[in-house]
């Protein structure tokens, strides 16, 4: 169930975003951390087979994603930092909708729909229109719909932009338990230090180009830094997250 990415190269014409990037992301919690404009959103894309390599190859468990699109996709839960819920159906038409279209009954969405709702404190907005809901809200559903067909692999990008702060601990906090209970492998980008604990695997991105990649808390004694925020700033020499 380990991610493998060999040899990641992309650009955008004559502008690289990404170098050569080799990373082996195992079950847990992982996130990927990194300002706005380090590749975190371009690596994603690819991950998620919304752009195709150009250079480099990658792997979820035994399975090339280019080989073998399909099967890979069916295993993924997505969650993108741009809404794709579709604000004119209700919470449950939106969560059935995307159950069908991986093959689950009728009765174990339906199941699957209460168990999550509930963990996600969202059950009593079940009927309701999407448009009626608020930005944590929306996130929340949007996280339920990743989850909805029991993936292996669970895949959110800057999933707690503009959220507050109840929202955040939230989501995060349901994250990370699901990750536990169900021996998820988990990629979580962010660009928001607030949200590494010491016991994460953190892959630093800067600049196209993994600068480490360990847990938190020994990449703080290899380093002999006491925060995340001392480490980005020597692993970068850089102040650009806030």
């Amino acid at each position: 169930m380990t991610i493998v990415v060999r040899d990641l190269s992309f650009d955008y014409g004559r502008r690289p975003v990404l170098s050569n990037v080799s990373l082996v992301i195992e079950p847990g919690f992982n996130i990927l951390l990194g300002p706005n404009g380090a590749g975190k959103s371009t690596l994603f894309s690819l991950l998620t087979g919304l752009y195709q390599t150009k250079k480099g190859e990658v792997g979820f468990g035994r399975l090339s994603l280019a080989k073998h699109r399909r099967a890979v996709l069916s295993q993924l839960g997505v969650v993108f930092q741009q809404s794709t819920l579709d604000l004119d159906l209700t919470v449950k038409q939106n969560l059935i909708y995307h159950a069908c279209l991986h093959g689950l009954s009728f009765d174990d969405a339906l199941q699957n729909i209460t168990h999550i709702l509930n963990d996600l404190q969202l059950l009593p907005r079940l009927n309701d229109r999407v448009r009626t809901l608020n930005g944590g809200h929306r996130r929340r559903l949007e996280i339920a719909r990743a989850m909805m067909h029991c993936p292996r692999y669970l895949l959110l990008d800057e999933a707690t932009v503009g959220l507050d702060n109840e929202s955040r601990s939230l989501i995060l906090q349901h994250i990370r338990h699901q990750c536990q209970r169900q021996d998820l492998c988990v990629l979580w980008t962010t660009h928001l230090m607030d949200e590494v604990e010491s016991s994460d695997s953190l892959i630093v991105l800067s600049q196209g180009l993994i600068k480490a990649h360990d847990t938190a808390g020994k990449l703080y004694q290899q380093h002999q830094v006491g925060d995340v925020y001392q480490l980005y700033r020597q692993l970068t020499q850089s102040m650009e997250i806030t």
